[in-house]
């Protein structure tokens, strides 16, 4: 495998018990940062822009088990020999498959509308639409694309991400800080069969009513194999549950993850 020292965000004393949050797809660590800011000041929070993503190497390879030695070897790096693990959305299929991996290196799971075993059709088409390179005059037109797909949105989060995710290119025009041929490789990995957290790892499942993503069959299949060691609990809202339900999705998340 590719060796990638990913870059992270870091939120909280490193002393206090940590959690690594991974975003999802076309994402970045710093959208975590008022949820981390807010709602788990007593954490130290790690958030890595994937490869792919952010400002870590954008070189291939982009498949699931690189990622997640990806994010072992932030752990390493920190010395944590166990932690909390938060995954919205691809971050969720990620975080799945390093429990799987890892089971040892994670003491509590979160998923928040995880994207795992997506319809391949679906998965298919959403794929080709990011083969089009998009491209922005300025910050001022990105911004309003933004807001059209991000209804729910605060305003400050808006302004978080124009801030913090945009890049300008030589050609004078702006873009979205991601590798386009990382994402299509993502929503292919999306796309696998779907397989359940590791036997008696508690976990809670976040779903976001609105986006209809989270699979049934993935809820059926995590029922059996975790008994009572999941929480299952519903927000209403679309996939962006922590952007759009900043207050409701920190609550649950302080709350839950309480030492």
């Amino acid at each position: 495998m590719t060796d990638a020292a990913l870059h992270v965000h870091r939120y909280g004393d490193p002393s206090e018990a940590p959690l690594v949050a991974l975003h999802g797809v076309t994402g970045h660590g710093a959208r975590w940062r008022r949820t981390a800011e807010r709602h788990l000041a007593d954490r130290y929070t790690l958030a890595p822009d994937l490869r792919g993503h952010g400002r870590s190497p954008h070189e291939p390879p982009w498949g699931v088990e690189q990622h997640v030695e990806d994010v072992l070897a932030v752990m390493d790096a920190e010395g944590l020999e166990k932690a909390d693990l938060v995954g919205h959305s691809y971050g969720g299929m990620i975080a799945v498959h390093l429990a799987r991996t890892a089971p040892d290196r994670v003491r509590r799971l979160v998923l928040l509308d995880p994207a795992i075993g997506l319809d391949p059709a679906g998965a298919a088409e959403t794929a080709r639409g990011y083969m089009a390179e998009v491209s922005f005059a300025d910050a001022v037109e990105a911004r309003a694309s933004l807001v059209a797909r991000w209804a729910g949105a605060s305003e400050e989060s808006v302004n978080d991400e124009v801030a913090a995710h945009l890049e300008h290119g030589q050609d004078g025009r702006t873009r979205w800080r991601y590798e386009r041929a990382a994402i299509v490789a993502a929503y292919s990995e999306m796309a696998r069969p779907h397989v359940p957290p590791p036997a008696g790892l508690p976990t809670h499942l976040v779903i976001a009513t609105l986006a209809d993503l989270v699979r049934p069959e993935f809820v059926v299949d995590c029922r059996a194999a975790l008994g009572p060691a999941l929480t299952i609990s519903e927000i209403e809202c679309g996939h962006m549950l922590y952007i759009d339900r900043l207050e409701e999705t920190g609550a649950l998340l302080r709350t839950w993850l309480a030492p």
